[in-house]
């Protein structure tokens, strides 16, 4: 693998780690694609440290379990704003 990516990658997971953000989110701040962060945490982080894909592995299952509950939450706040707007 490429050094520069392995690079990526583990800078990737260890601000995941650090932060438990989103996949959106990482890729917001490292200016990548969600689909590239995706592939470097879910298959090559595997290769290059397994002790660290099992910790970003579980923050990543548990924001995918949490996904409905923000997507609500969300969509509860625009309309919220919108009603505020037009009273």
């Amino acid at each position: 693998m490429n050094v520069e990516i392995e690079e990526r990658t583990l800078a990737e997971a260890r601000y995941i780690r650090e932060t438990e953000e989103t996949i959106r989110k990482t890729a917001k701040v490292f200016g990548l694609s969600k689909s590239t962060v995706h592939n470097d945490l879910s298959k090559r982080l595997k290769s290059v440290d397994g002790e660290m894909y099992a910790d970003v592995k579980k923050i990543l299952d548990k924001n995918f379990s949490e996904k409905h509950i923000r997507g609500g939450y969300s969509t509860k706040k625009k309309y919220e704003n919108d009603s505020r707007e037009k009273g």
